[in-house]
């Protein structure tokens, strides 16, 4: 039988903008001739991440990609 969750855990996230910066504090590999994707190493090991998608950061610092379309339907900017 299929229940519904939600998440409790606040996250934190920045949206990727292919700056040099940005590669170099989350250890993005950057796009190479025969590769032309942007990578980030996860928990899950490495996933593709495109310029406007959001970087997460979760409870124990680990980071995941998730698409913008994505993002926007499933977080929403919390109050400080």
């Amino acid at each position: 039988m299929i229940k519904t969750y939600r998440m409790i855990a606040t996250i934190q996230a920045e949206q990727f903008d292919g700056s040099n910066k940005m590669i170099e504090e989350y250890n993005i590999t950057p796009p190479m001739p025969l590769d032309p994707d942007y990578t980030i190493n996860t928990l899950e090991g490495d996933m593709v991440l495109g310029v406007g998608d959001w970087i997460a950061i979760g409870v124990n610092d680990e980071h995941w990609p998730i698409a913008n379309d994505i993002f926007k339907k499933t977080y929403t900017e919390a109050d400080k």
